[in-house]
């Protein structure tokens, strides 16, 4: 699904452009991807499995995402420079097409400037013209305080817990919980 390029103003006065992910796109994402992962325990991925994600592999993916009618991508740029990225998507089938998955990650340096706030309100308009769409989903990491704020902010809650569902290189154990949020119709 192609989204509308839109501007907004970061806290700090610089201005973000979002949009569908492009082919230009692909090393600032290929840097994003692995810049992200070795910033913070609480992404998915360590630097060093980054490796399966190539040029060839990330313009497969934004073709399908953009060609999609049940999927979204958007890429937030400041500067040029890739901050950070977002997706949401939804099953098609009967049992769980109210259903909408959703994902983000920011770059540390664009913490706490407004693009967590912004991505997430075009993700939640998407889903909310979307007829089929009754709720959002996301998990996040035991300890990871700002992502939560940003969620409970955007209106998700709490509604369960995989207990050790993360495992770190030291062996520590994490929590991983999921989280809701209703689309008010």
């Amino acid at each position: 699904m192609l989204i509308q390029p839109f501007e907004f103003q970061l806290k700090d006065g610089r201005k973000a452009l979002i949009r569908s992910p492009r082919d230009e796109d692909i090393p600032g994402v290929l840097n994003y991807l692995y810049t992200s992962a070795g910033e913070t325990e609480f992404i998915l991925r360590y630097p060093e499995e980054c490796g399966k994600y190539t040029p060839e592999a990330e313009k497969t993916l934004f073709d399908r995402v953009n060609a999609s009618d049940h999927e979204a991508m958007l890429v937030c740029l400041v500067e040029g420079k890739v901050a950070g990225n977002c997706q949401i998507m939804w099953s098609t089938g009967m049992k769980t097409r109210h259903r909408a998955s959703v994902a983000i990650a920011l770059l540390k340096a664009y913490w706490g400037q407004g693009v967590g706030t912004r991505l997430f309100q075009e993700m939640i308009r998407i889903a909310e013209e979307n007829e089929n769409i009754l709720q959002m989903e996301l998990d996040f990491v035991e300890g990871n305080a700002r992502a939560r704020a940003l969620y409970e902010k955007m209106g998700f809650r709490i509604t369960g817990v995989r207990p050790n569902a993360i495992r770190l290189k030291d062996g520590t154990l994490l929590n991983e919980y999921s989280m809701v949020r209703e689309i008010k119709r």
